[in-house]
């Protein structure tokens, strides 16, 4: 039995029994006469770990993009009118190619969601950590939360729109809405937590309702500017956050005299 090797990949030919040669362009390469197993070795077709790494570099680079392209698209039209034809039409790319990344018009939302929560982290909790511990990182926590809302008022807050379009609606999707929301107010608890553990709030307030009310405030923000279009937005936000403040004990900043007000004091 020959088998010729111009060009095909390399391997070996081990069979039972056969009188076996294997020739190249040049020759006779192999010949075996008492081989005892059958196997083949695709050396040629095996690839490198460098490519098999660039391979994968590439992969989630196309399906970071897709994902982003997909959360622009939620954001404008929602989880809900997020399917795998439209996502294809935004990113230019086949729809068997969106798909093969994702598999389902689920999974995909999912994606969303995950990717949308992982940017909200970065944007306004990490930040926040860099600020002192109590009531300075309260109001670093709020100011970053204001600062996002303002910048989605054109956009919209995938919390807010997804909260509306999955209320009742059960399954994976509105489960990992609710957790992400349901993280974030446990972390703005925990710092509402720790500025009444360092003594910038009352001791016997409760965290619970005040953070309650400070989410009343992000939600009014954006019903008020996206809505209502209303110009006193932030405004009335900002004050609405100093009154929450106020009444659960956080001292107000004190102003100091002008100079030229002790003097004249002192001269009296």
């Amino acid at each position: 039995m020959r088998f010729r090797h111009d060009g095909w990949p390399k391997f070996v030919l081990l069979a039972w029994g056969l009188s076996l040669e294997v020739e190249c362009a040049h020759g006779v390469f192999m010949q075996n006469s008492t081989i005892v197993l059958f196997r083949w070795f695709m050396t040629d077709f095996q690839k490198s770990p460098a490519s098999e790494s660039r391979a994968i570099h590439k992969g989630q680079q196309t399906k970071a993009a897709i994902v982003d392209a997909a959360l622009g698209l939620a954001t404008q039209i929602g989880l809900e009118g997020l399917s795998i034809g439209a996502l294809a039409e935004v990113a230019r790319m086949s729809k068997s190619g969106v798909f093969a990344h994702f598999g389902s018009r689920e999974e995909l939302q999912l994606s969303v969601v995950r990717e949308y929560h992982e940017r909200f982290e970065a944007e306004v909790f990490y930040p926040a950590l860099q600020a002192e511990r109590g009531l300075p990182r309260l109001r670093q926590l709020f100011a970053n939360w204001t600062k996002r809302t303002s910048a989605e008022i054109d956009s919209g807050c995938l919390y807010i729109s997804g909260a509306a379009e999955f209320d009742d609606r059960p399954g994976p999707v509105r489960d990992a809405l609710a957790s992400s929301v349901k993280t974030w107010l446990a972390a703005v608890h925990r710092s509402v937590v720790q500025a009444r553990d360092e003594g910038h709030l009352s001791a016997d307030m409760d965290a619970e309702q005040m953070v309650f009310e400070i989410h009343g405030l992000i939600l009014a923000l954006q019903y008020e500017a996206r809505f209502l279009r209303s110009a006193k937005s932030l405004q009335h936000t900002a004050v609405g956050f100093e009154n929450i403040l106020a009444r659960y004990g956080a001292a107000v900043p004190s102003v100091p005299t002008p100079r030229s007000t002790i003097k004249k004091s002192v001269k009296k």
